[in-house]
């Protein structure tokens, strides 16, 4: 998969840009605050139609501007697609090759990526949230009917909870409670599943990887954590007893969602826990070791992808070389090197292994514009 050509109309501080890339690696240098972070956002937000910085598209449109477009070609392995989003105060307005998608769905998954940042670290050491984001992210690139599923949950669950803290346990109707929490189930059963299925995945690879890293002296565990029923590969596959768990977990804490006033069982409050060599890392693991976890995840992503759609997609590195010691950074340059073709910002050459770098295109971001 290659991204041929980016084109940003009113988009954060680019008011205008047309950009061809290179088909490896592709260096964005400048000093902090010119726009680097923000055109590797917008290859992200291609993909997913959404930014991993900020939740308000408002955010992502230039400062005098209504709207922002962002238009790109993608050379994928069974031909080349043309992908326009408009973001505006109206919504989003997504068309693959001219065609506009009624639902979002449809657009996301002809990009795909791999974004590494330094935030990227939290997903080890983090809170709960940053875990679960993580999965729904990458799992809507490879499966975007999830994408539909996740949003149809976030609705059913904010209505739930709207209807637990504007009632009263005595006053509640057993049969309107019922059909929430049915339809609740049945949505969060079908993500429980794809998200086990995911990290189960995920774990084949990440192992392998974090153990190529350490010489084989650690081993990593990625283990997903529903917020009922256990890990139990198994167990998650019977969707039929699953949605009778949930129903019953659902049932059982009604009287505490209540005076709470929101729901406590759920794909919303699942969680990711890693181990190396048994000991979790996210309490007794060392900086170094929560850096590696992070990293061989990241890694993982890339071959697990490339699994699931036939290629490679694309390596959005922000910042994160310099985060890197020399073993660490020759391991990730060695990784995507002559396969993917990948993104990198940093403030300065000399905080990248160039030795191990061939012919990588070198672009210097100034003020919202760039040049080669």
């Amino acid at each position: 998969m290659q991204l041929k050509r980016l084109e940003l109309h009113g988009y954060r501080n680019f008011s205008h840009l047309e950009l061809a890339t290179g088909a490896g690696v592709n260096i964005l240098i400048g000093p902090n605050a010119q726009g680097k972070t923000n055109l590797l956002e917008a290859i992200h937000v291609l993909a997913l139609t959404k930014s991993h910085r900020t939740s308000k598209d408002r955010e992502l449109i230039g400062w005098n501007e209504s709207a922002a477009r962002l238009k790109a070609e993608v050379e994928r392995r069974h031909g080349t697609a043309a992908l326009e989003l408009q973001l505006s105060a109206q919504g989003k307005k997504a068309k693959v090759n001219g065609l506009e998608q009624r639902k979002l769905s449809g657009f996301v998954g002809t990009l795909n990526v791999v974004l590494f940042a330094p935030e990227d670290l939290d997903i080890v050491k983090g809170a709960p949230g940053v875990r679960r984001r993580f999965m729904d992210m990458e799992i809507g690139q490879v499966h975007p009917g999830y994408l539909y599923d996740s949003h149809q949950y976030q609705k059913i669950l904010q209505q739930r909870n709207n209807y637990l803290k504007a009632t009263d346990v005595s006053r509640a109707s057993a049969e309107m409670l019922e059909v929430w929490n049915e339809q609740l189930a049945q949505c969060g059963v079908k993500m429980m599943q794809r998200r086990q299925n995911f990290i189960y995945q995920l774990q084949r690879w990440a192992e392998k990887i974090h153990a190529g890293i350490t010489n084989g002296t650690e081993q990593l565990t990625v283990e997903y954590k529903p917020s009922f029923g256990g890990g139990d590969a198994a167990a998650l596959q019977d969707q039929s007893s699953l949605l009778q768990q949930f129903m019953l977990k659902l049932t059982q804490g009604k009287d505490q969602e209540f005076r709470r006033g929101t729901t406590l069982v759920g794909p919303h409050r699942d969680d990711l826990a890693f181990a190396i060599n048994g000991k979790d890392v996210q309490t007794f693991g060392s900086q170094g070791q929560q850096r590696t976890a992070a990293l061989s995840l990241k890694l993982a992503e890339l071959e697990l992808m490339r699994e699931e759609i036939g290629e490679y997609p694309l390596l959005l590195l922000d910042d994160v070389l310099s985060e890197l010691d020399q073993e660490r950074q020759t391991q990730l340059i060695e990784t995507f090197q002559s396969r993917v073709q990948t993104f990198i910002t940093t403030t300065g050459l000399e905080s990248v292994n160039m030795s191990k770098l061939k012919d990588a295109a070198i672009y210097h971001v100034r003020n919202g514009s760039v040049l080669a």
